[in-house]
């Protein structure tokens, strides 16, 4: 099955949830060349099928949509209980009331049957792979599949399932780090990772971590991926759907520097390095999705209020490279550099 069929420029533009992919972004990434995700976690599928008919209404260029693969439900009730009090003062301060932590599969069944009701042509999964009856459900509607890994482990488990294709995931990636195992932090460089899966496993290959222009998508094409995944480089396009408060922090002197922390999800997550991070990261228990659905009010008074310091600010190492300027121009330009 052919993954980038149809797609000119190697550059994907990544699956980011909570709202910065949006269908108009993934049509302004395909009418130059390049291909977009649609992000479907903490969507319904539902949601997830609006966001699809939007995508078809405004290109018919190839796309992918990303589902969340769900976790156990092994949180520790008292350390999230414990987490809420923390973060309690947080809240009031910003006007809000933390939300109810709580376990979700993310909708997962209702959108693996629905992609195969109204298959699209490439679907992503991200944080552990499928069952491979699942795998080859979507492969007999049409779809190809990728998954995302973060080491040579993961993708041999990943192409045994039958995925068509890897998303290769570095360290300098941002948002959250999509291992099957939340349990260690992975800080293997993206070249590390990229070398280690193609020893291991005879797949096409995205690469993804701090990618942000034609150099890095010339240095992975070399290293034998077919595209260079990239998400933080869309961040303040004006077809992102990122908050204005996130797409200033991105162009923000005070913040420097990147860190991973489980401090606004639970989940190992890179972003800009912050107050809130500084403050919480160390107590924040091993808690996904709870204290995503705890953190989630706080977060969106945040947002509102512009407050940077207590906002998630999703980002990879490239950060500072990223651009106010239309996506189709960000890929038309790496494909000049290539």
């Amino acid at each position: 099955m052919q993954v980038l069929g149809g797609v000119g420029v190697p550059v994907v533009a990544a699956p980011m949830a909570g709202g910065a992919s949006t269908p108009e972004l993934v049509a302004a990434v395909a009418a130059a060349g390049g291909l977009g995700f649609l992000a479907a976690g903490y969507r319904g599928a539902e949601a997830m099928a609006g966001q699809i008919a939007r995508v078809r209404s405004r290109t018919g260029a190839p796309f992918g949509v990303n589902v969340f693969v769900p976790g156990p439900d092994d949180a520790d009730p008292a350390a999230v209980e414990a987490y809420r009090a923390r973060i309690a003062p947080e809240a009031a301060r910003l006007g809000a009331e933390p939300g109810t932590p709580r376990w979700s599969d993310d909708d997962f069944d209702a959108k693996v049957d629905a992609l195969l009701a109204d298959p699209v042509p490439l679907v992503g999964f991200t944080f552990g792979c499928p069952q491979a009856s699942a795998v080859a459900a979507l492969r007999r509607a049409g779809s190809a599949v990728v998954v995302t890994v973060t080491d040579a482990a993961e993708a041999r488990a990943a192409v045994e399932a039958g995925a068509d294709a890897l998303c290769v995931q570095g360290a300098e990636a941002g948002g959250h780090q999509g291992s099957f195992d939340d349990a260690e932090e992975r800080t293997a460089p993206l070249a590390e990772v990229l070398a280690a899966v193609r020893a291991a496993v005879d797949v096409p290959l995205i690469a993804a971590g701090g990618i942000t222009g034609a150099v890095g998508v010339r240095a992975v094409l070399a290293s034998g991926a077919i595209a260079a995944q990239m998400g933080t480089a869309f961040l303040r396009a004006p077809e992102s759907g990122a908050n204005a408060t996130h797409k200033n922090a991105l162009a923000d002197g005070r913040f420097t520097a990147t860190a991973v922390t489980r401090a606004f999800s639970g989940r190992r997550a890179r972003g800009l390095a912050n107050r809130f991070m500084a403050d919480h990261g160390a107590a924040a228990p091993a808690a996904y999705p709870h204290v995503h659905h705890l953190t989630g009010p706080l977060r969106a008074a945040a947002a509102r209020a512009g407050d940077a310091d207590s906002l998630h600010l999703w980002a990879g190492t490239g950060h500072r490279a990223a651009a106010e300027r239309p996506a189709a121009e960000i890929v038309t330009e790496i494909a000049r550099g290539l």
